[in-house]
């Protein structure tokens, strides 16, 4: 396959997804359409809540109350990614509310050392999550099933969004790797995001869609605001963030 390949949609590009979003031990041997790639980020993002959702249903299964098959719906997700997403919000946290100047923000992200704003982000985006997900299986275990399976869909979505629509803020790293996906693999993917949202949730998508977009909306304006553009750390915030608006949408 040539390296300017410009078909939309390679079957390829889901285990490249997956081998991008996740540490699953997916088979890949060529990245030259990691940009390409992104309409499958939601199916990637598919198997991890599908995942996710199978470890809270076997814990009920076995007899363990609604708060642990909470947590394995917490922590499943987390693992299987690497923590890779918790590791972005914590690090744009640290840089866009640690440093003063464009130039430090960017240097604090860079770096590997988490920092009180950082952790600040992870105890509150992760008790949000863990809180949201334990109400919602109070409520049945079908409703955390299906929120888990369609937050984890439009939050990776979103990421794609940032990327189409802000510039790269620095020269290097993994989003500049990436390179800017083209607006109609974006599209499709949101758009697929949508449509399997539809089927699990319903009425409720439309509400759980416009939070996800508020919520990339907000990341998007600040990075572009302190930064000028996206990195691969605004792209975890981005998914984080959308991830927990999703889910308190399915609880209003």
């Amino acid at each position: 396959m040539a390296e300017n390949d410009k078909a939309l949609i390679r079957l390829r590009d889901v285990p490249l997804a997956l081998s991008l979003l996740s540490r699953l031990p997916v088979p890949v041997h060529r990245f030259d359409r990691s940009a390409r790639a992104v309409w499958a980020y939601p199916l990637a993002g598919l198997m991890l809540g599908g995942l996710a959702a199978l470890g809270g249903l076997l814990a009920l299964a076995i007899g363990f109350p609604t708060p642990i098959s909470a947590i394995l719906g917490l922590a499943i997700p987390i693992v299987l990614s690497g923590a890779m997403h918790e590791d972005g919000l914590a690090d744009t946290a640290d840089g866009l509310w640690g440093g003063w100047t464009r130039e430090r923000r960017l240097a604090i992200m860079k770096d590997s050392h988490i920092g009180s704003y950082g952790v600040i982000a992870l105890i509150l985006i992760l008790s949000a999550r863990g809180l949201a997900l334990w109400l919602l299986y109070e409520i049945s275990p079908a409703a955390a099933t299906t929120a888990l399976l369609a937050a984890a869909m439009l939050s990776r979505a979103m990421m794609p969004v940032i990327m189409a629509a802000l510039p790269h803020a620095r020269d290097i790293g993994l989003s500049r790797a990436q390179g800017r996906p083209p607006f109609a693999a974006v599209a499709l993917g949101l758009g697929g995001a949508t449509a399997v949202t539809l089927c699990l949730l319903g009425g409720a998508t439309l509400a759980a869609l416009v939070c996800a977009g508020l919520a990339t909306l907000v990341i998007g304006l600040i990075a572009r605001a302190k930064i000028g553009g996206q990195t691969g750390d605004i792209l975890g915030a981005t998914q984080q963030v959308a991830e927990i608006a999703v889910l308190l949408s399915l609880l209003t």
